[in-house]
């Protein structure tokens, strides 16, 4: 169809509708073109110059025709038909539009009659509406029309016609866009495409969160194997070697599991299951080997920072089988599988006894039969609820055995939970009370050598805290390199065997530790006896005392003189040092009036005869309290939660070291080893080395670097500890000590007075509770505390007091002669004086008395005569120091502090 609806066919008669387009000619009713409508008109120009078409037949006829279309040029006399403006074209212009494609000739776009409208056109009468202004003509008649020879009209520029395209049928409608270009969609397709969205996602969470892990659990279920009891039980036979400092075996310790007999499925009793089920899994007998709920509040813990996992007794189980607990995704992936696969292949039964068969309770047991004999000397058959819940509270903390509180603890929640479960009734858990285990001795019997219960146990506490438990050390077959020197062991069993030789007091303890100042590996270690009698007579382990805090008295002014030192104070200045001295609001007494040194006492004096008022004076008024607890942490005294000390700053009383403040014999030997290396500080230890039985080390501990103890710098570090070591040297003769032949040495008495109670006779109003002495050669610290268990009245043979020269000295003594005996001597390192120096003072010495008297330091002053110095005695040497007493006398100096340690107090706070 011809694109120029406005022209007709030339030589040929326009049809109605066609005339009606293009107005009436002259004489002539058009009548309407369409039915009902008025006919469209063609468009013109100005009225006025409209022209008129030819009158008369140009063929003879009486009726206008039109034009043959031969001209080739305007067919209306006198006017040019009205044309759109045309655009010059050029051949491959830019811009140019596209000429639109000419059908072939002979053809036409669509096929219909002539003169019919083209198809798709919505008309009535199926006639359509052509736009105004335009009338059909004829394709061929491009001459006429204002095409071109090729059909091309130069009016149209290359678009679909818009009219045409909204009556066309086989057209779709144009889709509305938004500014961005894409389509706008309607509610309905807004909300398919959600749902669309959803879907798939929903699609891929499933795929991802169930399918593949489920076909990845099958797979892996498929390729574990499940370990067994018996699989197992010769990785659990290997024993733990001890060696000392010299590379010898000093003991073995062989497992429980080696000798024990693994029960068969039937013979684990009813109430043992159900208290390891109340413990550890109470939906055992119901899940599949894995309990989701658990897992799920195990997450829940570890993201809300609680406490508790998601493990079933099958996981368990596996865990324990395999010995891996490693903290991986892989680990619990298989354990689950492995769980899983041996709920499917083994009944309930096989498994809960294949698990008591292989847990670890504590005290080298592992299974439930060896648990029962370390513990309760019975077998697992004939356990109690009672027994029972303790040994299935154990499990998650069996290297908490020996903690009562814990132990207690864990006793009463599965008691608790059989309950809950219904597996024990209210009315009988009421009548049950914690069980009391047997004494832990079973070790000994399996040791040899020089290895003691104590060192054992200091050892692997040392080792769990490294992460090194038991349980760990028995499957690795662990080899333990100790620094224990038989030499020096030896040297501290006789030492304290023969210094409690003669004593009549049953009430008296002893402990000593010696550490090397160079390492700090622990040398010698006593803490009383392994056994000793209960109140029935019978045997059971002893406590260590070198592991329990007790106040330490004056042996604590060493750490006030390096607080003093580390301010830039020297042994030269001086206080006070008068008896009965109000300090703080309370009154300061020294360890009698001979201990007095006059108003003008060098810090170096006061620390010889140990005044009492100076070094309060000193740390209440110059580097207050919590200065001496950090030299005391500085020098290598261990507070919670590393170790049991305390160093107790709310008061003045850590200057005297009584009130809270409580040190362990080991701590002390060590703190005192910081002194001797010259400022350096190497942490305490049992252990120098760790291998498992292929030799392969775990740890070395020979290759921990060691740092300044008191300062940043290590020559001033060295400074301070050298100055220390100056104040203390002379109070080992003033303590009428020797020191071993060859060697020089220092050390601090010490002295806790005990604290009277209503109804006591006079006399104990004298007596001390603690003793110490603390001393160091530049090869070896040792520390010796003789007490007895709190605060009780000690006396010796003749029902005298005792002090810390009286016992703790002389053992010290004579064990740094055992130990030191054939050895090179030794000489501390000469360092400059800090602050004033005690070389350019004179002081004035009180003659000593004949016997030491001790006073309550701070109190009130007694009423009981003090004994007064017979003779005061000036002199001055090149090193500031009065003339010490000659053999025989028996000087007066504070041996110990006040159990106060410079609080007010009835009678009893002795002075240390």
């Amino acid at each position: 169809m011809n694109d120029d609806r406005n022209r007709s066919w030339p030589g040929q008669e326009p049809d109605a509708p066609r005339r009606a387009q293009s107005g009436p000619w002259p004489g002539e009713d058009p009548g309407p073109a369409w039915p009902g409508e008025e006919a469209p008109r063609r468009p013109r120009g100005d009225s006025a110059q409209r022209g008129t078409p030819p009158r008369g037949n140009p063929r003879g006829g009486g009726s206008p025709e039109w034009p043959s279309g031969d001209e080739g040029g305007p067919q209306w006399p006198g006017e040019e038909p009205a044309r759109r403006p045309q655009r010059p074209r050029q051949q491959g212009q830019q811009g140019m539009p596209p000429r639109r494609a000419v059908p072939p000739p002979g053809q036409r776009d669509r096929q219909g009659p002539p003169g019919s409208p083209p198809q798709g056109f919505r008309q009535p009468g199926n006639r359509p509406v052509p736009p105004p202004g335009r009338e059909p003509d004829l394709i061929t008649h491009h001459a006429h029309n204002g095409t071109d020879d090729f059909g091309r009209d130069p009016y149209d520029d290359g678009y679909d016609d818009a009219a045409f395209n909204e009556f066309a049928d086989d057209v779709e409608p144009q889709d509305e866009l938004d500014e961005d270009g894409k389509k706008v969609l309607t509610p309905a397709q807004r909300k398919k495409r959600r749902w669309k969205i959803i879907r798939r996602v929903a699609y891929a969470f499933v795929g991802l969160f169930f399918v593949v892990p489920a076909i990845a659990f099958v797979i892996t279920y498929f390729l574990v194997d499940v370990p067994t009891p018996e699989s197992i039980k010769s990785l659990q036979n290997q024993p733990i070697t001890y060696y000392d400092a010299s590379n010898q075996v000093m003991g073995r310790e062989l497992p429980p599991g080696g000798d024990r007999q693994l029960l068969k499925p039937g013979e684990v009793p009813e109430v043992v299951k159900h208290a390891v089920y109340s413990a550890e899994d109470a939906t055992f007998e119901t899940n599949s080997g894995f309990d989701v709920t658990g897992i799920l509040r195990a997450v829940f813990n570890q993201v809300t920072g609680g406490q508790g996992g998601g493990s079933t007794i099958s996981q368990q189980y596996i865990k324990q089988a395999t010995q891996n607990d490693a903290p991986t995704l892989t680990r619990k992936w298989t354990e689950l599988a492995k769980s899983f696969k041996m709920n499917n292949q083994q009944s309930k039964e096989e498994i809960i006894t294949s698990y008591l068969n292989i847990v670890y309770f504590g005290r080298g047991a592992n299974g439930i039969q060896a648990a029962a004999k370390a513990y309760f000397n019975k077998d697992a058959k004939d356990l109690n609820a009672s027994e029972a819940s303790l040994l299935a509270g154990l499990i998650q903390g069996p290297g908490r055995s020996e903690n009562q509180p814990y132990a207690q603890k864990r006793w009463a929640y599965v008691m608790d939970q059989m309950v809950a479960n219904k597996w024990l009734r209210a009315d009988e858990r009421a009548t049950f009370q914690y069980p009391t285990p047997i004494a832990k001795n079973a070790n000994k019997e399996q040791n040899s050598g020089k290895l003691t219960y104590q060192v054992q146990q200091r050892i692997k506490d040392e080792l769990a805290a490294k992460g090194y438990d038991e349980n760990k050390l028995f499957s690795s077959g662990a080899k333990i390199y100790t620094t224990i020197d038989p030499a020096a062991q030896d040297a501290a069993e006789k030492a304290t065997a023969d210094g409690m030789k003669g004593q009549t007091d049953e009430n008296l303890l002893n402990a000593l530790v010696a550490v090397d100042p160079k390492t700090g590996g622990v040398l010698a270690y006593y803490g009383g006896p392994e056994l000793v009698k209960d109140a029935n007579g019978k045997d059971q382990i002893g406590q260590d005392r070198a592991n329990q805090a007790r106040n330490p008295g004056s042996s604590v002014k060493a750490f006030d003189l390096t607080a003093f030192l580390k301010m830039g104070k020297g042994l030269g200045e001086t206080f006070d040092g008068s008896n009965n001295r109000v300090l703080g609001g309370r009154t300061v007494r020294n360890a009698g009036d001979s201990a007095s040194c006059g108003k003008d006492c060098t810090v170096a004096k006061a620390m010889e005869i140990s005044a009492n008022t100076v070094f309060y004076d000193m740390v209440l008024n110059v580097t207050k309290p919590s200065r001496v607890a950090e030299a005391a942490k500085e020098a290598g005294v261990k507070v919670a939660p590393e170790g049991k000390s305390v160093l107790y700053t709310d008061d003045n009383n850590i200057s005297l070291g009584g009130g809270g403040t409580a040190v362990t014999p080991e701590d002390m030997a060590a703190a005192y080893a910081s002194f001797a290396s010259g400022g350096t500080y190497h942490e305490q230890h049992f252990v120098a080395k760790l291998t498992n039985n292929q030799d392969e080390v775990e740890f070395d501990q020979n290759n921990i670097k060691t740092n300044p103890a008191f300062a940043d710098d290590a020559s001033k570090s060295q400074q301070i500890a050298g100055n220390v070591t100056e104040a203390l040297v002379p109070v080992i003769d003033h303590s009428k000590l020797k020191c071993p032949s060859g060697h020089e040495c220092a050390g601090k008495t010490g002295t806790q007075q005990y604290t009277a109670k209503a109804g006591d006779p006079s006399s104990y109003n004298d007596r001390n509770a603690q003793t110490w002495m603390v001393g160091y050669t530049p090869s070896v610290s040792a520390a010796v505390w003789v007490g007895g268990d709190g605060n009780k009245p000690l006396h010796d043979p003749k029902n005298k007091p005792i002090f810390g020269a009286t016992i703790a000295g002389p053992t010290w003594q004579n064990f740094m002669n055992l130990y030191l005996k054939g050895k090179p001597a030794e000489k501390f390192d000469k360092v400059q004086a800090i602050g004033k120096d005690v070389n350019d003072v004179t002081t004035t010495q009180s003659k000593p008395s004949e016997t030491p008297s001790v006073t309550t330091t701070p109190t009130t002053p007694e009423s009981s005569e003090s004994t007064e110095p017979s003779e005061t005695q000036t002199s001055t040497s090149r090193s500031g120091r009065p003339t010490r007493p000659g053999p025989g006398e028996t000087p007066t100096f504070p041996l110990g502090n006040t159990g106060g340690g410079g609080v007010a107090q009835p009678p009893g706070a002795g002075p240390g």
